[in-house]
């Protein structure tokens, strides 16, 4: 590091953040800021919502005994200043790297990690599991939610919620509320955040209540039940209305500034006295102490490599880089939109990640954010669905797994025209396991009435797309496609009807066939080209769907060919090849097939070429692939075509 860090190069654990004066908590606070930033701005990683709880980290740490005491984070995008103060510092230039430590709080990392998330709105629940052992233990345990604003909004928080207020745990929820998530928060719980935090009655009687506490806890324990019983009795009236969290039997104390580190220090201090669940509303700034950050909180979410004294975005990519299939999604839809009035677009929380922002600047009435609620947005979408919408409703395949009963229950077994777009999926990167998309073909293909299909390159998302809102489509429809770049510059073709549950030739071959579903095709037309110059010739098909299968294809490559391999960026329990080996199985037919994809673990963090390469379904591990299947013994080919010449069939090739 190019700056100086005096008092932060002296924490190797908390215990040494016990050692500080006042004075110094100040300084530490912006050493941290300073290192994150220089840290972030060369390794690419989350970056305003870390500083956004700077202070808020510092004295959670310099007031509880950690990691006795427990603090879940949830989400874990903001636990940078966590992971630095707990032994990580040394480490942290290999955050979100490969081999190095993940982005997000993990328990086999730490023991200062109490609990491992990724996902939105998990940690109250977990923190309530903790708190009621501890209880039940007879352990003195503190434990600590910290949640943001946007992750409150889903149903897991309040249910957790619901279930803490009637334990009576020693559970304290922390709201860190920063009025926004990545994209800007919406919903209700918003605006009635913002009518808690602009009530300067409220809070000028906070602040003096909080004063008077202070003050009066000495003459015992009886005066701070006292000044509760006041305030209780003053708040309903002063706000004309009951407290959302005291309806669930929590305390709540708050607002306050949460970058006010003394002040902070000073509450926890006085909290961790008060049985009972309690919520701590602590009013933060994205980005905060960084004019950039602050200035654009969206883009500075996750910025990638920086400037950090300019704040000026450092692009890798050249001028004439294709787009990315999630800007191919953006500008499909709109143009479908603006022809199909029938077309909604649905996202929980992610229009700027999955570009549905471009549909919703042009269409505000007919584009929904519906914050971070994934079951809602599928039930939602049925509901658009029953009335003659065809709602194209977009989530990530990690964040999709919260919503499966509502694609069974509500989508599937009513059999409703919904498009579901599924991005992200596949391997992601740097964000690690709790982010890769491996799960979704195994998951809907097994769901009855629901078509399956990815796309092998922009082209094929965009007609796809196309596809799904024809009025001869009549069940749900996933289309998954990952986080990467497309192959084509010129992409905008007119569109044109995909046939359901037609596979394509992409060229022919007599040695071994090659099967692939989605993007990873394109890197089988790569190592072809590198079989045929050492003499093998491989048939290469693009599936296209998972479900249904093109059974008449499958008919005739396995009359033809006794050596297959199945190549896919999901996980291969249950996936795409697993339903080809089914369908050889239930046709009586005898072949070697080879699967490639995910194993079975969870990937770690890297880049998308390091993982890719480590499942072995990159070009060079397909080329292993097949040289050894063709290397070993197999039954005799059942439609001989040593001397069949290669073609070439697909169009865009």
């Amino acid at each position: 590091m190019a700056q100086s860090y005096r008092i932060l190069t002296a924490i190797s654990d908390p215990s040494d953040l016990k050692k500080l004066k006042n004075e110094e908590l100040l300084v530490l606070c912006d050493e941290l800021r300073n290192f994150i930033i220089e840290s972030v701005s060369t390794n690419p990683g989350h970056l305003g919502s870390n500083l956004g709880v700077i202070e808020l980290t510092v004295a959670l740490h310099y007031v509880f005994n950690t990691p006795y005491d427990k603090i879940i984070w949830d989400v874990g995008h903001q636990a940078y200043a966590h992971k630095i103060l707990t032994g990580r510092r040394e480490k942290f230039h290999t955050n979100r790297k490969y081999k190095g430590i993940s982005g997000f709080p993990k328990m086999s990392e730490s023991e200062f990690d109490a609990f491992g998330v990724g996902h939105s709105s998990t940690s109250i629940s977990a923190a309530l599991g903790m708190a009621v052992a501890a209880q039940r233990k007879g352990e003195n345990r503190q434990v600590v939610a910290v949640i943001g604003d946007g992750a409150m909004t889903a149903g897991q928080a309040f249910e957790g919620m619901n279930n803490a207020g009637i334990a009576k745990s020693n559970l304290l929820v922390i709201l860190n509320d920063n009025n926004i998530a990545i994209d800007a928060n919406v919903g209700a719980l918003k605006e009635y955040l913002l009518d808690i935090t602009t009530s300067r009655t409220y809070n000028k009687f906070k602040n003096e209540l909080w004063n008077i506490l202070g003050k009066i806890s000495k003459m015992g324990p009886n005066a701070r039940s006292f000044a509760a019983q006041v305030e209780s009795g003053l708040k309903s009236t002063i706000l004309d209305r009951s407290n959302l969290f005291e309806g669930l039997n929590f305390r709540y104390f708050g607002p306050i500034d949460g970058h006010d580190i003394l002040h902070l220090v000073e509450v926890l201090n006085d909290l961790k006295h008060i049985p009972g669940p309690k919520l701590l509303h602590c009013i933060t700034v994205k980005g905060k102490g960084y004019k950039f950050a602050e200035e654009n909180q969206t883009m500075f979410h996750a910025p990638g490599i920086f400037n950090k004294d300019t704040g000026e975005i450092i692009h890798s990519s050249s001028p004439d880089e294709t787009p990315t299939y999630q800007e191919i999604f953006g500008e499909t839809i709109l143009e479908l939109a603006r022809k199909n009035p029938n077309i909604y677009g649905i996202t929980p929380a992610m229009p700027s990640g999955c570009s549905l922002s471009l549909m919703m600047k042009e269409f505000p009435e007919r584009t929904f954010d519906v914050g971070i609620a994934e079951q809602h947005a599928v039930t939602f979408s049925a509901g658009l669905a029953t009335q003659g919408i065809i709602p194209y409703c977009n989530i990530y395949s990690s964040f999709l797994q919260r919503a499966y009963d509502q694609i069974i229950h509500d989508v599937a077994l009513q059999n409703l025209h919904v498009v579901f777009c599924i991005d992200r999926a596949g391997l992601v990167g740097p964000d690690g396991a709790t982010h890769h998309g491996l799960f979704d073909i195994a998951f809907m293909r097994n769901i009855p009435n629901m078509i399956v299909s990815a796309p092998m390159n922009e082209i094929e998302l965009r007609n796809l797309m196309y596809t799904a809102q024809l009025d001869k489509i009549k069940s749900p429809i996933s289309i998954r496609y990952p986080k990467t770049t497309g192959i084509f510059h010129d992409w905008r073709k007119p569109f044109e009807e995909i046939e359901i549950g037609k596979a394509r030739l992409i060229s022919e071959g007599s040695d071994i066939a090659i099967l692939s579903f989605g993007h990873p095709g394109n890197f089988v037309i790569k190592a072809s080209e590198i079989l045929r110059k050492e003499g093998i010739i491989p048939a290469h098909y693009d599936m296209r769907f998972a479900a249904p299968l093109d059974t008449e294809i499958l008919h005739s490559i396995f009359q033809r060919f006794d050596k297959i391999i199945t190549i896919e960026d999901g996980i291969l329990k249950g996936g795409f090849g697993s339903a080809v080996i089914e369908f050889m199985a239930d046709n009586g037919y005898n072949a070697t097939v080879k699967r490639l994809g995910i194993p079975d673990y969870f990937v770690e963090q890297g880049t998308q070429e390091e993982l890719i390469a480590e499942c072995a379904f990159d070009v060079n591990g397909i080329v292993k692939a097949v040289k050894e299947m063709i290397d070993s013994p197999c039954s005799s080919v059942l439609s001989s075509s040593s001397s069949m010449k290669t073609k070439t069939y697909n169009k865009y090739h």
